[in-house]
């Protein structure tokens, strides 16, 4: 009797599963598919960049570096895993090789590998590791293997693609589930192809053969996304982590070059961040942006960590805005992340996890205007707060403009509203806009568009009501919304703002008053009995000014650390060739202001140069550019600087190429081998990544401390 009793149940729920199923919202647009839904659940992960490069102190190898000197005798790979998780990361992207051709795992297709290098004694598998590391934390693991190759002697023949291709099939074969594979832009250039000093070019449409290439991908690893514009998951175009305001997790590559296959990097970047309203595949975005200034280490970024207050805003934009949050981290040359890193990591998990903690939603009544047939128990909203991504509240098919209301019995603060769609069904929404019950009156707070896997809204200031209501002003069909959540962010002291004048002139001031701010010029930490800020103050050597901003009862906010450079106040501009005073001033390099520009002629000839005297022979320790930041004409790519006690005789004391500064236009900072005394110094852009000409946001140097 109690196995019939069972098969009764168990037959009843089955035909309430199919009866639900029957009565489902039809899907809307292009949907995702299985790999693509574990993607979106998964909301961030790092990427991890360490080669041969990092003992170079270079953003990009030019594949020229001795195999002997990758020995990094700490690595732990553990350390660098466990400090992506304690930040609430669930995956880990290993950089099995860069463009550099340096392969971290004792692959067989070149003799530049890790079996060349001192590390494990020449029996390492730094890609082994990394993935032993990441399965007993219990995330995810992913590679990118750069198609960009500039050591191999065959780059840019058919054999090489054989043997990138070749590269692809160990990695997908030997190291186990991947949940991505990776793939960019970076492709055809400088580079030290077996020993030859030489640029080639290819067409990075056809070379590589994506749809074969791409293929390995599908058959050794299924349920992996494919990162690349014309794969899975496309680049949000930018490497600040910010998607757009609207932003489409369908999207429709349209090639730069009108070419029918848009490779990696090739996609109309402009498009990228907001994606395609009703575009032909489910593609959505990838925010990815370096922890650091850099994807690689340096010493000059130690104190150049991302705060929590930027990494939220990175998140709130990235996750928030419907994509993956893929952050940059960079091991030091002794194979461990830096202490500060770690630190960062570590207080955004924290912030994360006490952010999310409580959901107010729960303890709210919720009310729907309409329910999709009048069946709360299968389309009701309560399935708006069951931590399911697949459950949802729907509508009927006619009703595309309903409500929510959210009422509490008592008051309650938030700045916070979480919404998600059902994206098994598509991204529906096109607009939302909410308002609170605020003093017997209902007012308009916010409104969101393009929700789709997660939307965060994020208010400006902390709202206290005791009712909420969501309305849904725009869709082309009925609702299949999954989650609502209502959260309180941890407040948190305003950051100082520092900054200087080109007297030398420091400021410090925040947003909202404090009860005082302490900051140090030593380096250290500001504590209480830190200097305390009250004017202006003058610092014009080079050095790191930190501040902290301290409430009532002394509890103190984040640190904030500004670098500066020598002070300008007394340099000069004694020449610049081809300069446009309409188009930019040349003393608009030196300025302190980053705002404003320098530009040459276009359509000129390089290299062109700027020559400045500061006034007096001091001993450079290291010389910084700032590309500008409102577009890409004219950054620099490939550099000169010299130096000269007289103006007459000039010495070379550094040159190179300014790696990925396109997509990452942050400050250059090149130390020099070796301190030099000088009153003047000229910079020479050779290159530059966009037109025949070069811009410069500010110059500067840097003394011996």
């Amino acid at each position: 009797m109690k196995k019939q009793l069972l098969t009764i149940f168990g037959c009843l729920a089955f035909l309430s599963m199919a009866a639900q199923k029957a009565n489902a919202p039809a899907p809307y647009g292009v949907l995702p598919t299985e790999p693509h839904l574990q993607w979106h659940e998964m909301e961030q992960y790092v990427l991890v960049h360490f080669t041969p490069t990092t003992f170079q102190n270079k953003e990009w190898g030019y594949g020229d570096a001795d195999p002997k000197i990758f020995n990094p005798a700490k690595f732990d790979a553990s350390q660098i895993v466990n400090a992506a998780k304690a930040g609430g990361f669930k995956g880990v992207i290993l950089v099995a090789k860069h463009h550099d051709g340096f392969c971290l795992w004792p692959t067989k297709t070149t003799d530049y590998n890790i079996s060349k290098s001192p590390f494990r004694n020449g029996k390492g598998d730094m890609v082994k590791e990394f993935e032993v590391a990441a399965r007993n934390a219990g995330i995810k693991f992913g590679l990118y293997c750069s198609p960009w190759d500039r050591n191999n002697e065959n780059y840019g023949k058919p054999q090489y693609v054989d043997i990138y291709r070749e590269q692809l099939k160990e990695l997908y074969s030997n190291y186990g589930k991947l949940f991505i594979t990776w793939f960019d832009g970076a492709n055809g250039g400088d580079g030290y192809y077996g020993g030859k000093n030489e640029k080639r070019n290819i067409d990075r449409s056809t070379y590589y053969g994506w749809d074969t290439t791409w293929g390995i991908s599908r058959n050794l690893q299924p349920g992996a996304v494919i990162f690349a514009d014309n794969g899975d998951v496309r680049w949000v175009g930018n490497e600040h982590g910010f998607a757009a305001e609207t932003s489409w997790a369908t999207f429709t590559p349209e090639p730069t070059d009108g070419k029918k296959v848009a490779a990696p990097g090739e996609t109309k970047s402009e498009k990228a961040p907001e994606g395609t309203r009703n575009g032909k595949y489910w593609k959505p975005a990838e925010c990815d942006v370096p922890l650091r200034n850099g994807w690689f280490y340096h010493t000059t970024d130690d104190n150049h960590v991302k705060s929590v207050s930027e990494l939220f805003e990175i998140y709130s934009k990235s996750v928030g805005r419907g994509g993956c949050l893929d952050l940059g981290i960079s091991p030091d040359t002794d194979g461990l992340l830096h202490q500060n890193d770690v630190k960062a990591l570590k207080d955004f998990g924290d912030y994360l996890k006490q952010l999310f903690a409580n959901n107010l939603a729960k303890s709210a009544v919720i009310k729907a205007s309409d329910v999709r047939g009048g069946d709360s128990k299968s389309f009701g909203t309560k399935n708006l707060v069951d931590e399911d991504r697949y459950s949802y509240w729907a509508t009927n098919d006619d009703v595309k403009k309903p409500s929510l209301t959210l009422d509490w019995k008592n008051e309650q603060t938030f700045n916070i509203i979480r919404l998600r769609e059902n994206i098994k069904l598509g991204q529906r929404i096109e607009k939302v806009e909410v308002d609170a019950f605020v003093n017997g009156n209902w007012k308009k707070i916010a409104e969101a568009t393009s929700i789709g896997a997660n939307r965060l809204i994020r208010l400006q200031n902390y709202v206290t009501t005791s009712k909420l209501r969501i309305r849904i002003e725009e869709s082309p069909v009925c609702i299949a919304l999954s989650d609502v959540g209502v959260f309180k962010e941890p407040e948190q002291l305003p950051l100082p703002k520092i900054k200087r004048d080109k007297t030398g002139i420091v400021s410090i001031t925040t947003e909202m008053p404090v009860k005082e701010i302490r900051y140090t010029v030593d380096g250290k930490e500001p504590t209480s009995q830190s200097l305390l800020y009250q004017n202006g103050f003058s610092f014009t050597n080079s050095g790191i000014i930190k501040a902290k901003s301290f409430n009532t009862n002394m509890k103190s906010g984040e640190t904030v650390i500004q670098s500066f450079n020598v002070s300008k106040k007394d340099w000069k501009v004694v020449s610049a060739i081809f300069e446009n005073q309409e188009r930019g001033k040349s003393q608009n390099a030196i300025d302190e202001n980053i705002g404003t520009l320098w530009n040459t002629n276009d359509n000129t000839t390089l290299p062109q140069s700027i020559t400045i005297d500061m006034g007096k022979e001091i001993t450079i320790n290291s010389f910084s550019y700032l590309p500008r930041q409102n577009g890409t004409g004219g950054i620099v790519k490939n550099y000169e600087w010299q130096t000269s006690t007289d103006n007459v005789t000039w010495t070379t004391v550094s040159e190179g190429e300014f790696s990925n500064i396109k997509s990452n236009p942050v400050e250059q900072n090149i130390v020099l081998k070796t301190a030099v005394k000088a009153r003047y110094f000229k910079f020479i852009g050779k290159s530059s990544v966009d037109g025949n000409y070069i811009s410069v946001a500010e110059l500067g140097v840097k003394t011996v401390n």
